[in-house]
């Protein structure tokens, strides 16, 4: 799951945190700027206590410079990693992720930035290095250099391009034993319904909702008319294909966290993903919104 702190009830958030924990997530994503520069950071440790050590934590570095030139100068690097641990209150992060893939003009800072990444691994201050970006080309550009074990970018129906089999993205994943972690599975609500046609989120007000309302509305004879039929079927595409490990999508309670959680032990069948994709085709979000 994704721990990020915009503004949000701590309480409530360390009471989903502690929620997720008892319904068998195992998982948290988070980043040095998440919340105010490290409050996402020190709200999930705080969540965690000593169940810290049973789950696995990924975090990232890339959109915070201080005071350097770049994000990706290889002293940042290291004080940032340094920061998370201590936000973390780990010894180890399993996962950290290159949280883009702009390494400077012609990737000048990318051969010191992955070699300081794989010091930090030789020192057990991490355990796997990974790269989330935001393209295709990043990732086909990159990886043979930063070898990583795991990307992360958004996946979802509708928009699966990173995960598809036979893509590009795809096909480097299966070359190089790569794993995927797929965000904005439920596309901030879209997919789970959240929304009135006649009178949406301001977030979506400049979007088309009609044809997002129709296709929602053959899911759900489908697969049942609750958020939760449809927060499932969507979290579920995302795992269907080979290569994505998990797909997390973010919280702010208990709630939520239920919605996210509810049918991690019902998958789909081939039946159900070839209608899924015949309803909403792969490419109806293109570059993130909605055909008209």
């Amino acid at each position: 799951m994704e721990t990020w702190v915009p503004d949000v009830d701590e309480d409530a958030a360390i009471a989903g945190i502690r929620l997720a924990l008892e319904l068998g997530v195992n998982h948290f994503d988070n980043a040095d700027v998440y919340g105010n520069f490290g409050e996402s950071e020190r709200l999930l440790a705080k969540a965690l206590g000593p169940d810290s050590a049973n789950v696995v934590i990924a975090t990232k570095v890339g959109h915070f410079r201080g005071t350097g030139v770049h994000a990706y100068e290889p002293e940042n690097i290291r004080h940032q990693c340094e920061t998370s641990l201590r936000n973390l209150k780990r010894d180890t992060i399993d996962i950290y992720y290159f949280h883009h893939g702009n390494f400077g003009d012609n990737d000048c800072y990318l051969p010191d930035a992955v070699d300081v990444m794989y010091r930090l691994k030789e020192e057990g201050k991490i355990r796997e290095i990974g790269l989330s970006a935001y393209s295709a080309d990043d990732f086909v550009r990159l990886v043979p250099t930063v070898k990583p074990a795991v990307l992360q970018s958004w996946a979802s129906i509708g928009d699966d391009g990173y995960i598809r089999e036979g893509g590009p993205v795809s096909n480097l994943m299966v070359a190089n034993n790569i794993w995927f972690v797929a965000f904005s599975p439920l596309k901030q609500g879209l997919l789970a319904g959240a929304f009135d046609v006649d009178n949406p989120p301001d977030k979506f007000k400049k979007l088309n909702l009609a044809p997002m309302a129709e296709k929602l509305d053959a899911l759900r004879e489908r697969f049942g008319s609750d958020t939760a039929d449809l927060a499932r079927v969507a979290l579920q595409y995302n795992v269907s294909h080979p290569n994505v490990a998990c797909s997390i999508s973010g919280f702010r309670n208990s709630d939520q966290v239920k919605l996210n959680v509810g049918g991690p032990h019902t998958p789909l069948t081939p039946d159900d993903l070839a209608f899924i994709r015949s309803v909403i085709p792969p490419s109806f979000f293109p570059d993130g919104g909605l055909q008209a």
